[in-house]
């Protein structure tokens, strides 16, 4: 039985010692996984050296070994990908979908379904920029469909109910007025 576990202990410490990096497994002869120390005594023999990986296509660079990270990068596209922000968060407990606060502090949805939301900048370097520049950041933007489509994406029922407010500013903005039937 303490042969088994010697050997299981002795296996565990080989595989973790070729991948893992030696920080991660912690000070002393115990093997560390996630904060709990697994087998006491002593430490395990160092492990065989990794073997070269295969190369997928091609030599390896400079008659060297192949990295991982070349043939990595050979895969990845050239220009950066635009960052995308579909996030909605859900409960824990019930698993219903939660509102991102974001959104809610930073944007206001109309009742016609569209969003408002200030000029980016408008609250920075404002002693470098002119009366007429500040007066421009200071205006609020209709955001795009697509934009609109994610935010309600973003937010839940809540925040798209209709609000009556005692002299609310926006109030002309809520219905559309314009629209051909």
């Amino acid at each position: 039985m303490a042969a088994a576990v010697a050997a299981a202990r002795g296996l565990v410490a080989g595989i973790l010692g070729r991948w893992a990096p030696r920080a991660a497994r912690g000070p002393g002869p115990g093997l560390w996984l996630g904060g709990r120390c697994v087998g006491q005594g002593r430490a395990p023999p160092p492990a065989a050296p990794l073997r070269n990986p295969p190369l997928l296509w091609g030599n390896p660079p400079a008659g060297g070994t192949a990295s991982l990270l070349s043939s990595v990068t050979a895969l990845l596209p050239s220009a950066p990908l635009q960052p995308v922000r579909t996030l909605t968060y859900c409960s824990l407990r019930k698993g219903k979908r939660k509102s991102v606060k974001s959104v809610v502090k930073r944007f206001l949805r109309l009742h016609n379904g569209l969003w408002v939301r200030r000029k980016a900048g408008y609250k920075k370097k404002l002693w470098k920029k002119s009366a007429a520049q500040r007066k421009r950041l200071r205006e609020l933007t209709l955001c795009t469909r697509t934009q609109c489509k994610l935010l309600d994406k973003m937010t839940t029922s809540f925040w798209k109910r209709r609000n009556w407010y005692v002299d609310d500013p926006y109030q002309k903005y809520h219905d559309r007025t314009d629209l051909r039937v």
